[in-house]
């Protein structure tokens, strides 16, 4: 799973970068998902939809708000976000260091280097996926979470809440299915309804346990094993 974003003011050259990566990119598990115009609306973007974007290409050379302007104010709220920088010049090229750029490419692209690229997101996000990141699909999106940020989920009927730390997401699944999916020991299952991610609970009580300021209780069937695996996870933290 591969999701790209482009962002250039300037249609043709957007048009032409589409083009080339459409060749390049396998239809089942990769796409570009979103087009920015301009790097203020790029920003606002991917600020309320943190993680749905995997790779973002940016000119740097934009109205209003450059590339690295763009990536600067992007890195704030989204850290696992990869930039290539898309130019006419190589001015840049150092400051695209301190925004962490997997790539800084000089107009037009070489296919070649857009390959190169997309070879080495590929093998990163395998890596990513087997233990970092939970990965979902609604009908927002695809989405890559890590698995960090996540709080807590709870079933509700045919759907799952998927609580984070930085925005709340459904999706159509079985809480027992999502368990299986982690395979994660750090998520503990306290109730038919809720499966929590220990390393984000402040206190376990006698009949509840808390994760950022929201209390969440223990069911009589799962309380005992829950508690165990709850303590043994502490520890480990």
């Amino acid at each position: 799973m591969l999701r790209i974003g482009i962002c250039d003011d300037e249609s043709d050259v957007r048009d032409s970068l589409r083009f080339q990566l459409e060749n390049l990119l396998d239809e089942k598990t990769e796409e570009i998902v979103y087009e920015f115009s301009d790097g203020i609306v790029a920003s606002s973007w991917i600020k309320k939809h943190p993680g749905e974007i995997d790779l973002l290409f940016l000119d740097i050379e934009m109205q209003r708000q450059n590339g690295m302007e763009t990536a600067k104010l992007i890195r704030q709220y989204d850290k696992n976000i990869a930039f290539a920088f898309v130019t006419g010049y190589t001015e840049y090229v150092y400051e695209g260091y301190e925004v962490e750029a997997v790539g800084y490419f000089l107009k037009p692209v070489a296919t070649d280097q857009l390959r190169a690229l997309l070879a080495r997101m590929r093998k990163k996000l395998k890596e990513q996926d087997s233990e970092d990141f939970y990965c979902f699909k609604n009908s927002d999106g695809t989405y890559r979470l890590p698995k960090r940020d996540i709080l807590y989920f709870e079933s509700d009927r045919r759907q799952v809440h998927i609580k984070s730390v930085s925005q709340d997401y459904v999706i159509y699944a079985k809480l027992d299915e999502v368990e299986r999916e982690l395979a994660d020991e750090a998520f503990i299952r306290i109730h038919n309804r809720y499966l929590v991610n220990s390393r984000q609970v402040s206190y376990v009580g006698s009949d509840s346990i808390q994760i950022h300021s929201v209390e969440l209780p223990f069911s009589r069937s799962h309380k005992r094993d829950a508690t165990r695996a709850l303590a043994r996870q502490m520890v480990k933290e």
